[in-house]
């Protein structure tokens, strides 16, 4: 979408050496998987996957996106021409998204102490992640990625990192950064840069999951202020998702940590969880889950497997919604909330229908931020991506809530709906017509169809 600038972290379809070298070690990787399997060699997903890795020495690269093959391109390219946009830019700040890769580069940012199922593992080793990261954003929405693996979990050392090198990129991706260290991370950040910053763990999980809610509502015909929601897990996913939930009109909603509800009597609270006691459980509740879900219409799950049995399921309301997210083995598998009552269910997986995946909502949303220069991604911006996603399931139906990750549409409607919504808002430096955001969002899924992942 963007082609400023000659670098972008990215697998492209030119013919470059570097490139067909890359896509030559992959094939013969390909190969390899192949002969092993007509051999009789049978690969476990862990070794294919370690594999899938090596073969190409990791998952991203650099490649130019302009000539430099003849003395011309060279002087064009580095020394003496570049110095023609430094001088433009030094005069006009604001130019550097006319002659730099900034406008569609994110930083990929993680200390690594909250990867995956994996927990802290570092810094080193979130690496891969933050490359499948990148390829996600440049696969399914044009962006160029980069990860920045900081070796400091200290809040400080982390801000300031990022802020030193924010004159790079033109918005932040937060990854795997544990709670309540991430909170503090985030907060700090969008007051210092002038460019989106963005904790998907915390606010992707919330748009996507609030989409299959919307939708999970229409199947059974309830409404936001109405109903009664449990939700389980308190890291950043569940703190998120639950003040997420009253900008859509929920109004008694219950969170639950591993020792139990939420209240303002509880003194084993951090900072966080004090703050979001203060916001949320205004019938008061206390001891456990259990209790949380009596009488409960939702369930919203972000915290460990099986902790849910079908006896607590029953005790929901009629017509319950039961969204099981937890990764890699939900809450309560789908067939025991099924057998339980549960009118609505989703899980994170991928093998069961309704999956929650928060693919279908951080390349959309970056599309649309980037491409207005949103100076933030704010609570509308995040609002319009979940109704955007919604929007796209027609007719929805008890196992058909959500679009699937792979579904074209999604990064194109979510894209024009954040453009939209951060011009209203006033976040949008750039006020263009968020149909066109839209339109050239399409046009770029169409040309990466097929590429990649």
């Amino acid at each position: 979408m963007n082609s400023r600038g000659i670098l972008s972290a990215e697998i492209v379809r030119s013919a470059t050496p570097a490139y067909l070298t890359v896509r030559l070690t992959h094939a013969l990787y390909l190969l390899l998987l192949s002969l092993a399997g007509h051999s009789g060699v049978v690969m476990s997903l862990r070794d294919e996957a370690l594999e899938f890795h090596r073969a190409s020495g990791g998952k991203i690269a650099i490649h130019s996106k302009v000539p430099c093959a003849t003395v011309k391109d060279l002087s064009l390219a580095y020394t003496p021409g570049v110095a023609e946009p430094c001088r433009e830019i030094e005069k006009r700040p604001d130019d550097v998204y006319q002659y730099t890769a900034k406008g569609n580069l994110v930083a990929v940012v993680t200390d690594g102490t909250a990867v995956l199922g994996l927990g802290d593992i570092g810094p080193l080793a979130s690496i891969p992640v933050m490359e499948g990261k990148a390829i996600l954003f440049k696969n399914f929405a044009g962006i160029d990625a980069f990860p920045i693996a900081v070796s400091s979990k200290d809040p400080s050392v982390i801000v300031d990192t990022v802020a030193a090198i924010e004159p790079v990129f033109g918005g932040v991706n937060l990854e795997d950064i544990s709670a309540p260290r991430c909170f503090e991370v985030e907060e700090r950040l969008k007051k210092k840069l002038n460019i989106p910053v963005f904790h998907d763990d915390q606010h992707g999980t919330a748009v996507v999951a609030l989409a299959a809610l919307i939708n999970a509502l229409k199947v059974v015909g309830k409404s936001f202020p109405e109903i009664r929601v449990a939700v389980s897990g308190a890291g950043a996913a569940g703190i998120a998702v639950t003040r997420f939930l009253y900008s859509f009109g929920a109004k008694d909603v219950i969170l639950c940590d591993s020792r139990g509800v939420i209240h303002q009597g509880r003194t084993d609270l951090n900072a966080a969880k004090e703050k979001i006691a203060r916001e949320t459980n205004p019938r008061q509740v206390v001891n456990g889950l259990a209790d949380a879900m009596k009488g409960a219409d939702v369930f919203l799950g972000l915290s460990v497997a099986g902790i849910v049995s079908q006896e607590m399921v029953e005790s929901m309301a009629d017509d319950a919604i039961v969204f099981a997210m937890a990764n890699p083995d939900p809450e309560i598998m789908p067939h025991l909330a099924l057998q339980a009552g549960a009118r609505v269910v989703a899980t994170g997986r991928s093998d069961f229908p309704n999956q929650v995946n928060n693919v279908l909502g951080f390349p959309g949303i970056f599309r649309g931020a980037l491409d207005v220069r949103a100076k933030d991604i704010n609570e509308p911006m995040k609002v319009a991506a979940s109704r955007a996603i919604a929007a796209l399931v027609d007719p929805v139906s008890e196992e058909s809530i959500i679009p699937s990750p792979l579904d074209r549409r999604v990064v194109p409607a979510v894209a024009e709906a954040v453009a939209r919504a951060a011009i209203e808002s006033g976040t949008a430096r750039l006020r263009l017509d968020p149909a066109e955001v839209g339109r050239r969002a399409e046009a770029m899924v169409r040309a990466l169809s097929g590429e990649g992942c």
